[in-house]
């Protein structure tokens, strides 16, 4: 889903070249930070590079597995700011978003929300985002941090005349409200709830506008706020004091990897990416087959009637191994089959799950085997997700 980009890990293996002698070395570019970063130092908060922002990966006094638990068992606050946002406007924007992207915009109604794919023309993934269908003449899409110039770009290439496409990646921020108790704490703060999973509604907060959708990557209930960046301190400190009767937690980026894995959701680079289409990813749900054209359709639809070369699977260990992407996976023979995607050990099942690109011969129920640190450690092919989802609980 609309989701948070892999942290950036530094080269290993050798020095980057040296400048000419006389010319200045380059400078590197400063990460972005999130409007309410103050309120992330203040909270301990580690931070780490996602789609270039400085975004929370922990916070002091909790840490990844704390932070997921209470997101499982009670609530937790997450910035994803770093998130994307293009405003698509003009007469008749629905329709050529519609065009553009592969799930079927006409099949909701303005106040909901969808998740949709833009592909290349190779079928690949240039992105996953949501889509917050506001009327005919205007969409607000959040894409993933790392891909929304691109993803702007390419649709402002393709708009006709009178349809704007704008980037609006830093006028607003995005705050996640997941978990059991999301509902209380939003009531607490006096903003809207309730209302039908993927729908969103327009609200203020101390005279504030923005708006609450009925999303989120954690696979809980919950909410995420839109939010304008010039006021995003004030909401921010309105939900944490709204929380603090149940148990709110400061929750990063890591935790949301963690708790999206279990889910099954997909994270753009790993799962899917520009060389990994939707069928491959087994998200041909999100996929209107029965629209006339979207970006890609020719070579979807060709994979589609074809045989897919490989399909993700979930894995889930036999014994104690813990899976990391990249890492290969291979029959009982130790013929390579596949590679995982993502990997990561779940705090809720405590074991260790993947999401796997593999072999189409292999099915549900099979046993593989994955190179842990130079061992060969036994998983299962599964079917995500890998708990039991509340995320459309009414």
């Amino acid at each position: 889903m609309s989701t948070a980009s892999s942290a950036a890990s530094p080269p290993t293996g050798g020095s980057p070249p040296e400048p000419p002698a006389g010319d200045p070395a380059p400078a590197a570019p400063r990460s972005k930070r999130s409007p309410v970063h103050d309120r992330h130092e203040a909270a301990g908060a580690r931070f780490s590079e996602f789609g270039g922002w400085s975004m929370p990966l922990e916070y002091a006094g909790a840490g990844v597995l704390a932070e997921h638990v209470a997101v499982r068992t009670a609530v937790g606050l997450f910035d994803v700011s770093h998130l994307g946002k293009i405003a698509v406007t003009g007469s008749g924007a629905a329709d050529f978003v519609n065009r553009c992207l592969t799930a079927d915009l006409g099949k909701i109604t303005p106040g909901q929300a969808q998740y949709s794919l833009l592909c290349n023309d190779d079928g690949g993934v240039v992105d996953d985002l949501i889509a917050y269908l506001a009327g005919p003449d205007e969409v607000l899409l959040i894409p993933n941090a790392a891909n929304c110039a691109e993803v702007a770009s390419l649709l402002a290439a393709a708009a006709p005349e009178g349809v704007a496409v704008e980037n609006r990646h830093e006028a607003y921020a995005v705050f996640a409200v997941q978990g059991p108790h999301s509902d209380e704490v939003l009531e607490a703060a006096g903003l809207p709830t309730g209302h039908a999973y993927m729908s969103f509604a327009r609200a203020e907060l101390d005279g504030v506008p923005l708006t609450v959708c009925r999303t989120g990557y954690t696979g809980e209930r919950g909410y995420e706020l839109v939010v304008p960046s010039e006021q995003a301190g004030l909401v921010w400190d309105a939900l944490v004091a709204a929380g603090e009767p149940y148990g709110i937690q400061l929750a990063g980026l890591a935790a949301r990897d963690t708790l999206r894995t279990e889910m099954g959701y997909p994270l753009h680079g790993q799962d899917i990416s520009p060389d990994i289409s939707p069928v491959q990813a087994r998200l041909g749900w999100a996929v209107g087959w029965k629209k006339d054209a979207f970006f890609g359709d020719a070579a979807l639809r060709a994979e589609k009637e074809a045989t897919p070369n490989r399909l993700l699977w979930g894995l889930r260990a036999v014994g104690r191994g813990i899976p990391r992407p990249g890492m290969l996976v291979r029959d009982d023979e130790g013929h390579e089959i596949g590679s995982v995607t993502s990997g990561t050990f779940s705090p809720t099942l405590k074991t260790g799950i993947a999401l796997a690109l593999l072999d189409p011969r292999f099915v549900l129920g099979e046993q593989v085997a994955v190179d842990v640190r130079r061992r060969r450690e036994a998983f299962t092919i599964v079917k995500p997700p890998f708990v039991t989802p509340g995320v459309r609980e009414p």
